[in-house]
């Protein structure tokens, strides 16, 4: 959360002209891996979670309910980008890529052990297999793409989804065999990190209005 937090302070500064030299955010390695890295995090932390929700007895009525928030979050994460960004506004994000990937994951969760190779495959799947088909803005969430579409966040569910399950096999090896790495009590440094891991939704859709906000003050101040 925290790494994601201070890439998009770097974004938003090189958008409003702060950064300099300015940067490219859609090429330069030093970004692109960054944010792969990010949304990797996110996915395989979504899949231990799940893991963890399962087996503790989450029913499917408040799976639903949360999936409720991710994906209405999600339409306004569309909405908010088709304003700030019309010629790139994001059609499936990470926050789209979470709502369909969930269901899919939680449905795959009794593989258990299949869910290894699954998961690999599912990352190795559009390395190997891309076709302009899947180039539209309507079939370009299932990944497998000639070229990245133009958008300001794209997350589709290949392989993005392979992430996801390698977290939920990783968590359900980790319940079975070391149940404390995922269970055990937090030490006192890591609490407040925890706390952010508990809101992480409302820290996702609230960090970038609160920075966009604070920059904007921050110009209307150099004037």
């Amino acid at each position: 959360m925290v790494w994601m937090a201070l890439f998009h302070l770097a974004f938003d500064l090189n958008h409003f002209g702060w950064l300099r030299p300015r940067q490219n955010f859609y090429e330069d390695p030093l970004w692109t891996v960054q944010r792969s890295c990010i949304v990797s995090l996110f996915m395989f932390s979504a899949g231990l979670s799940l893991a963890a929700a399962q087996q503790a007895g989450q029913p499917w009525p408040k799976f639903w309910k949360r999936w409720a928030q991710i994906a209405g979050c999600a339409l306004l994460v569309s909405l908010g980008s088709i304003w700030m960004f019309p010629k790139s506004w994001i059609s499936f994000g990470v926050l789209h890529g979470f709502a369909v990937m969930l269901v899919l994951a939680r449905l795959a969760a009794p593989l258990k052990l299949w869910l290894w190779p699954v998961g690999l495959l599912c990352v190795v799947l559009p390395m190997a297999v891309q076709h302009p088909f899947f180039d539209m803005r309507w079939t370009n969430w299932v990944g497998l793409v000639t070229r990245k579409p133009v958008t300001e966040d794209y997350a589709p569910v290949l392989p993005w989804l392979g992430v996801m399950l390698l977290g939920l096999a990783a968590g359900q090896g980790l319940l079975r065999w070391r149940p404390g790495w995922i269970a055990g009590p937090l030490p006192t440094v890591g609490r407040p990190l925890a706390g952010l891991g508990r809101w992480a939704l409302s820290f996702y859709m609230l960090h970038q209005p609160v920075l966009i906000g604070l920059l904007l003050a921050g110009q209307a101040l150099r004037r």
